[in-house]
């Protein structure tokens, strides 16, 4: 890719998986077991 990437920055996420999943979420008990 040629160019400048000013919008690249906006197809990435930079915000931490564990604040997206709810503490009571069901994944959560998964993840333990597994």
């Amino acid at each position: 890719m040629r160019g400048t990437d000013e919008t690249s920055g906006s197809l990435f996420s930079y915000v931490d998986l564990e604040a997206r999943i709810p503490a009571r979420h069901p994944l959560r008990k998964v993840r333990q077991v597994v």
